[in-house]
Order: structure tokens, then sequence, then C-alpha cells
């Protein structure tokens, strides 16, 4: 059995009925609130062209499995996990926002080293006091659309849970205690006198550190590729989305929708309870 599945914010009947047809489906099934298989399609021609008109998020499903069959989530955590680039944020707070964040943008898109652009915005950190970090985590600090429900059913499905990310352990622990995570991997913010020094303490956590994360993981709870999901959004999520069975580019740059087995560019993370059953 195959099945392409259909979702978006909304799911009208005649786009449905279209994309049955174009696809040869044998019938439509409905599986949640704007969430549909066409099962046994025959054809992907055209398919991508139509969702992206009617604004629709699709993925063809060739090798059925339950969510229970993998072992191993790994998520990127700015504009992934969260809706926000935390370190542009902390850059508002002391006036930096639009510099740091264009910088921020060209990296994600792939166009200079991490590191170096890492340590720049890093730099733009400092003499912010420690404390502003509550602010920013009370007041600026949301999850993605789906994010609880994905985890919720994640951890149903009895998967181990990983947060991978460039920014800083000030989030990345809190969200771990707060939604029950099981390993997080960050970078560390160097601070002295309660003021943060603009400069990293340890070693960078960049495409390569994401990757190592996920391997390590992996290892420790015997978790092969092919029971691997990732998700990520930018050009340095790309090497640990690389060692996942499955890769999902959300709200992505165009240089991770090119290589992501799926792409959600308009439902929530939870859209991934939806690709098995």
């Amino acid at each position: 059995m195959s099945y392409l599945v259909i979702q978006g914010l909304e799911v009208e009947t005649p786009d449905l009925k279209a994309l049955a047809k174009l696809c040869g489906a044998s019938r439509i099934e409905g599986i949640g609130h704007n969430a549909f298989w066409l099962h046994d399609f025959r054809t992907e021609a055209g398919v991508a062209e139509y969702c992206a008109g009617a604004k629709l998020d699709f993925a063809f499903i060739r090798e059925p499995r339950k969510l229970s069959d993998f072992r191993l989530l790994v998520m990127d955590m700015d504009s992934t996990l969260i809706t926000i680039e935390t370190i542009d944020e902390m850059a508002d707070l002391v006036g930096h926002k639009a510099e740091v964040a264009a910088v921020t943008a060209q990296a994600m898109r792939g166009e200079i080293e991490y590191d170096e652009s890492l340590r720049r915005r890093v730099a733009a950190l400092r003499g912010l006091p420690e404390s502003a970090l509550e602010h920013l985590y009370t007041e600026r600090v949301e999850l993605s659309p789906g994010a609880e429900r994905l985890i919720e059913g994640v951890k149903r499905a009895e998967l181990k849970i990983l947060l991978v990310s460039g920014g800083f352990t000030h989030v990345t622990e809190r969200l771990k205690t707060r939604l029950g995570l099981d390993y997080v991997r960050s970078n560390t913010l160097g601070v002295k006198d309660g003021t943060f020094t603009g400069e990293l303490i340890g070693r960078i956590v960049n495409a390569d550190g994401k990757r190592e994360a996920l391997l390590s993981a992996s290892e420790k709870i015997g978790a092969t590729k092919h029971q691997i999901i990732a998700i990520g959004d930018g050009a340095n999520d790309l090497k640990f989305m690389g060692e996942a069975g499955v890769s999902i580019a959300y709200r992505a740059k165009p240089v991770v929708w090119e290589k992501a087995t799926y792409c959600f560019d308009y439902v929530g993370l939870d859209g991934l309870l939806n690709l098995y059953a």
C-alpha cells in the first residue's frame, strides 16, 4: 500500500478531488483536521506544482510505517522548535538586531561560513546582562505551531528526542525541562560578573556538532539511520538531516527544501504525525 498525504491550513474538497485524479489515487481517506491520505497513487507528476498553487503540503509515502517503527527524533531549535532566532532577539536587547539578523540570514542560506558568523553575532552581545535571558525566554520564546502535539505523539510512540542547536544552553536547557526532552546539544555563552563577554565557551556546535550529537544519541539507544527522523530549516542542519532516514524541511530555506525527504511549508510540526499512522 502507498499513499499521498495532503495537508494544510485549509484543504478544500475540489483540491482533493483534483489531486486524486492527477495522481490516480483509488480513494481519499480523512485522517485528521485538514489532513488526508490519497491511497494507491500511480504517479507523482504535477502534484508538487498543484500543491504549491493551492498552498498545501504533500508527502508521497511508498513505504508505509508506524511512528513507533522509529527510535529517535532530532530537531533544530531556532525557527524550528521555536518561532524565533534566539541570537537575533538577544541582539535586539542591545540594539544590534538588524545587523545580527542579516548575518544570521546569510548563514542559514549557506552564504557565509557558520563558525565565523556565530562569533560575529555573539560578539555583539558583549555587555548584555545575563538576567536579560529571563526576559527573552518568558516574553519572546514561543513554540512553533504543533510543537507540543508533536512531542506528545512522539513520546507515546516511545521515541527519544534530541534537540540540537547553534543557539545557547540558556534556552535549550529550559526547553529540555519544560518539554521533557531526552537530550540537548547547544553552545555555551561566556559570562563574567553577570554579563555576557561576547565569547563562546568550548567547542562551537555547528553543522558538524549537530551531526555528531545525532550520531552519539543514535549509538546510545541503538537506532539505525532508518529509525531516525530529523527536522531542520537552515543550511547548517543539512549534515544532521543527512544522517536520518526521514528528513523534514520546516518552513525552510531553498537549499534545505532541495535535499529533505519532505517539506512542511504550511502545516505545523505535528504534520509529521499524519505521515505515519
